[in-house]
C-alpha cells in the first residue's frame, strides 16, 4: 500500500487524525501517522523559510526584510516566488511498505470505518 500526501494538505490531515476518537493499536498508529507528517511539515517550513531568503530583500542579519506594514515578506519577484512556493506545497509525503505497511492498513480502516462523514 502507498499513501501520497500533499505537503499542503498535512496540516489538516493531522489535524483530522487528531480529532478521532481511538484507542489501543488505533491510537498508537494514529499517533504515529501524525507524527510522520508532522516531521514533514517542519521540513517543509524549513524549505519555505529558505525559499524566502532567496526571494526577499535580506536584512542586516540575513533575514528575509518584511515590509513596512509587519506582516508580508519584501519579496523580489512575487511571481517567482509563489511559483516555487507551490512547488513546494505540491510535492508530495510518500508512505509505503516496511515499518508503515500496518499503520497505514490500520488507518485506512479506522477512517473508512468511522462515522464522519468525508
Amino acid at each position: 500500500m502507498i499513501v501520497k500526501i500533499k505537503n499542503d494538505y498535512l496540516p489538516g490531515a493531522s489535524k483530522l487524525l487528531f480529532n478521532l476518537s481511538l484507542k489501543g493499536k488505533q491510537s498508537r498508529h494514529r499517533t504515529k501517522l501524525i507524527k510522520l507528517m508532522e516531521d514533514r511539515w517542519k521540513e517543509v517550513a524549513e524549505q519555505e523559510k529558505a525559499l524566502l531568503k532567496e526571494h526577499c530583500h535580506l536584512d542586516e542579519s540575513g533575514e528575509p526584510k518584511k515590509k513596512e506594514d509587519g506582516q508580508h515578506y519584501d519579496v523580489k519577484d512575487a511571481e517567482a516566488f509563489k511559483k516555487d512556493q507551490k512547488e513546494l506545497f505540491e510535492e508530495e509525503l510518500v508512505l509505503e511498505g516496511g515499518d508503515a505497511q500496518g499503520m497505514l492498513k490500520t488507518v485506512k480502516t479506522v477512517l473508512l470505518d468511522c462515522d464522519v462523514e468525508w
